[in-house]
């Protein structure tokens, strides 16, 4: 006897909409609806997966399809919104490309908040923040998450660190720190990985983090790694202590 085909089967488009989704009838228009019928080819009857960031993950089925928009009606919540993590990445600014690359892995790597810092050696003097909260999307749509990370506006380093409160603060210390995954280890509950610019942190500005009571100075190994690529070593080493990375 043939096996019942996976419903619905694992190539359903998965999209982020802003508004809640509740069971019915809904319209979708825009760039996402041109995704829908242009690209994807959507008829009336095929399914998609809808996700809001708040009610989970809900199945939807085409009904009515034209050229420019397409009405769904939602009929059953798949999956409950997902246990995110409390772990910041608060992270300077990069190039084009290289800042689009870490907010798609901070996303990816299960992060819930990410925070441009303002450093003295920070280059990007102009965020895009539409541009990476549309990468972070994309990254949540393919990755399956049913959240996407809260972007926060650019902060100048002593501002954030004026403001800091209970949270634990690791920060990548070029100059040497704890090894960082003994580091994590010790110490447990919400978070946040603090990584300099391209050409490091000045030491005013380590002696303003370490001056932080929650502030401890981490090492990622022996070798000289880029931003982006520390930030998403550090963000790794934290999930796989702390985050939702078990069984």
């Amino acid at each position: 006897m043939p096996a019942t085909p996976a419903w619905p089967p694992q190539s359903t488009p998965r999209l982020f909409v802003a508004a809640p989704l509740t069971a019915g009838l809904r319209s979708i228009d825009g760039p996402q609806a041109h995704y829908l019928v242009g690209v994807m080819r959507i008829k009336p009857g095929e399914p998609i997966k809808l996700f809001d960031g708040e009610s989970g993950e809900w199945l939807a089925v085409a009904r009515e399809v034209g050229r420019k928009s397409l009405v769904v009606e939602l009929t059953a919540q798949l999956r409950e919104t997902e246990a995110v993590p409390d772990l910041w990445l608060c992270a300077a600014p990069l190039k084009k490309g290289r800042i689009d690359w870490l907010a798609e892995k901070a996303c990816e790597l299960g992060v819930a908040r990410l925070v441009p810092v303002i450093t003295a050696r920070t280059i990007v003097d102009r965020l895009n923040g539409e541009r990476l909260h549309a990468h972070m999307v994309e990254a949540a749509e393919q990755c399956g998450r049913t959240v996407v990370p809260e972007l926060a506006e650019p902060v100048k380093l002593a501002a954030l660190l004026r403001d800091w409160g209970d949270r634990q603060l690791f920060f990548a210390d070029e100059t040497g720190g704890a090894p960082a995954a003994a580091a994590m280890a010790a110490r447990t509950g919400p978070a946040a990985i603090l990584i300099g610019p391209e050409g490091g942190f000045t030491p005013d500005e380590r002696d303003a983090i370490r001056a932080v009571p929650q502030s401890v100075g981490i090492g990622l190994g022996p070798r000289i790694l880029r931003a982006d690529t520390a930030a998403a070593a550090a963000v790794t080493l934290w999930m796989a202590n702390a985050g939702d990375w078990g069984p």
